[in-house]
C-alpha cells in the first residue's frame, strides 16, 4: 500500500518547482496578491498565500517585479508587474519548462 503521506510530499514537492513559472506567466498584467490568488485558483493553480507573498517578495529583490502601492482604496494595496528582466527571464524560464515537458514525453513514450 502507498503511504499517502509520502505521494503528497513528493506531489508538493513536483508542484513547487512550477511557482515561480506559474506567478511570473500572470504577471504580465498589474495584479495585486490576493487577485494573483484568484487567477490562479481560476486556472486550477492552488499556491498559498504563505507561499505567495514572501515568493513576490523574493522575485521583486531579484528585479523580476516591479511593484507600486495604491492607496486610493480603503486599504492600500501593493501591485506587481514583470520587470523587463522579469519578462527575459519568464521567456527562458517558459523555454526550459518547454524543453523539459518534451524531454519528459519522451521519456515516457519510450516505456510503452
Amino acid at each position: 500500500m502507498i503511504d499517502q503521506s509520502m505521494l503528497t510530499n513528493l506531489k508538493n514537492e513536483l508542484r513547487r518547482g512550477t511557482q515561480v513559472l506559474a506567478v511570473l506567466s500572470q504577471l504580465d498584467k498589474t495584479q495585486y496578491g490576493y487577485s494573483l490568488l484568484q487567477d490562479l485558483e481560476d486556472k486550477k493553480v492552488n499556491i498559498e498565500a504563505g507561499t505567495l507573498y514572501p515568493l513576490l517578495r523574493r522575485l521583486e529583490s531579484q528585479g523580476l517585479l516591479k511593484s507600486e502601492w495604491d492607496t486610493t482604496e480603503s486599504r492600500p494595496r501593493k501591485y506587481y508587474l514583470l520587470s523587463e528582466d522579469g519578462k527575459e527571464v519568464y521567456q527562458l524560464l517558459l523555454n526550459e519548462w518547454n524543453t523539459i515537458a518534451k524531454e519528459m514525453s519522451n521519456l515516457f513514450e519510450g516505456e510503452k
